[in-house]
């Protein structure tokens, strides 16, 4: 027996670690099993998307609710009243002015209510009823001091007088400045004697198709240049005779109501009685 065999020792087998009766422990470098995982639902794997698409949504109808608010006019024409022949007056009598329109009605509308018009300049319709805004205060109101004819169709229903006026034509500074002077050359109005400072409005009205235009409920009378004479002619047959006439005189066996006995009173008028009128 050589060295190297006596002095070689016997292999043992290497216990298993782990508890007493497993099995061998896992093989160094397996794959660990896990448990099958459930599938996500559509929601589930699209809901950040979704969420993120309700609150463009949400976004977007608010932002078209108000640009809408914004850029609504304040009032619209189906068409543009045009000038009509004069009327032939009996021998002897003075021709009345003015050619006479449709009744649109009289319905009261909530203030910021945009009214369509049949026809421009209306010379009835659908109108405000609250102080200062329908009727408006009886001024002169220049170029930038808007006003719409929801406003001053409350006047005409009491028997005022509107004179409209258009730019370029009317917006000049001489323009202006004749306009501003207009109800101190009128007199006192024909039936109700009152006077004009209380129950004549000039505005600006672009969708006319003369430069000027006096308008009372029911009639107008279009005019190619501020003729004063026509204007005044056109006021003493026509004022005062609106379907609520301020004055029991103008309507007999017509009472006026509490609110309505008189005109309103001349007061300085607001930058922007109402929305911004259609240009």
């Amino acid at each position: 027996m050589t060295k190297r065999t006596r002095n070689a020792q016997p292999t043992r087998p290497v216990p298993s670690v782990g508890r007493p009766g497993a099995g061998p422990g896992p093989v160094a470098g397996s794959a660990r099993i896990r448990e099958p995982q459930r599938p996500r639902s559509p929601l589930e794997r699209y809901r950040g998307r979704i969420l993120g698409i309700g609150v463009v949504a949400v976004v977007l109808v608010v932002g078209s609710f108000l640009f809408l608010g914004a850029s609504s006019p304040a009032y619209a024409c189906t068409s543009v009243l045009q000038p009509e022949p004069a009327a032939s007056a009996a021998p002897g009598e003075t021709p009345r002015l003015g050619q006479v329109t449709r009744d649109l009605g009289r319905t009261h509308v909530d203030v910021g209510t945009s009214v369509t018009y049949e026809f421009c300049p209306p010379t009835s319709g659908s109108h405000y009823n609250a102080p200062r805004l329908g009727p408006i205060p009886p001024l002169f109101y220049a170029q930038d001091n808007a006003t719409v004819p929801e406003g001053w169709i409350h006047n005409m229903e009491h028997g005022g007088m509107v004179v409209l006026y258009r730019c370029p034509e009317g917006c000049g500074t001489d323009a202006q400045t004749s306009l501003a002077a207009l109800q101190g050359q009128l007199p006192a109005s024909p039936i109700c004697a009152f006077p004009p400072t209380t129950n004549v409005v000039v505005t600006r009205f672009d969708q006319m198709p003369t430069p000027y235009a006096a308008v009372v409920w029911g009639r107008v009378l279009f005019l190619d240049s501020l003729d004063v004479g026509a204007i005044k002619t056109f006021y003493a047959q026509s004022a005062d005779q609106g379907p609520e006439p301020w004055c029991q005189q103008a309507m007999p066996g017509y009472t006026p109501s509490p609110g309505a006995a008189s005109p309103a009173a001349p007061a300085a008028p607001s930058a922007s009685p109402v929305p911004t009128a259609s240009r």
